[in-house]
């Protein structure tokens, strides 16, 4: 357990430095934050998840230790649960390094603030990265994720199955999961024809 912790904590600052981790809610209380992590995912991973909380300085707090290999926390204003694989796959994003080939499973039921669905490194919406707001999913992350033959759009439709970040060495699969906040895809055309 104490190895998954130090691996996971190496993961996790590694997604702190990219950026991934601004915005947290620093007046959270310690059980409002649990519960919020604990949300991204089912009852049944969440009772024995860990949670952690990423700090303005990089480090890593854990909240309550886990049982079963999952970690929940709030990353970006977003609320996930990430398997040990999905956590090397983030790990070799943030190092720009080619993604472990094991699969991982990310669960996101509260959906996301949106993401470019064709640029792995953007941490911004612009006219032309194709971003994408998605409702409750699940990510199937490693190279094995493309044998599911899933549509890779750059504009993909986030209420239906598909890829995301499509022929880079992180494309993984994006699974719309039951109801939830309203999902959208956001590009230049769409903006304009707003005006």
């Amino acid at each position: 357990m104490r190895t998954l912790s130090v691996s996971f904590a190496a993961a996790v600052s590694l997604l702190m430095v990219a950026g991934i981790a601004e915005g947290q809610k620093k007046s959270s209380s310690d059980a409002q934050y649990i519960a919020e992590s604990l949300s991204a995912a089912p009852k049944t991973i969440a009772k024995n998840a860990a949670v952690v909380r990423i700090e303005k300085d990089g480090s890593m707090t854990t909240l309550r230790q886990g049982k079963n290999g999952f970690s929940c926390m709030i990353t970006a204003n977003n609320r996930m649960c990430a398997d040990a694989n999905s956590m090397e796959f983030f790990q070799a994003w943030a190092k720009h390094q080619n993604p472990p080939d094991k699969l991982g499973l990310t669960y996101m039921l509260g959906g996301d603030k949106g993401a470019s669905n064709t640029d792995p490194f953007a941490m911004a919406k612009t006219a032309d990265n194709h971003w994408v707001v998605t409702g409750p999913h699940i990510m199937i992350l490693g190279p094995g994720a493309k044998s599911l033959g899933l549509p890779s759009n750059a504009d993909a439709d986030p209420s239906a199955p598909s890829m995301m970040w499509a022929g880079t060495p992180y494309e993984h699969a994006m699974i719309p999961v039951g109801s939830g906040p309203a999902t959208k895809t956001v590009s230049a055309k769409t903006d304009e024809m707003k005006k």
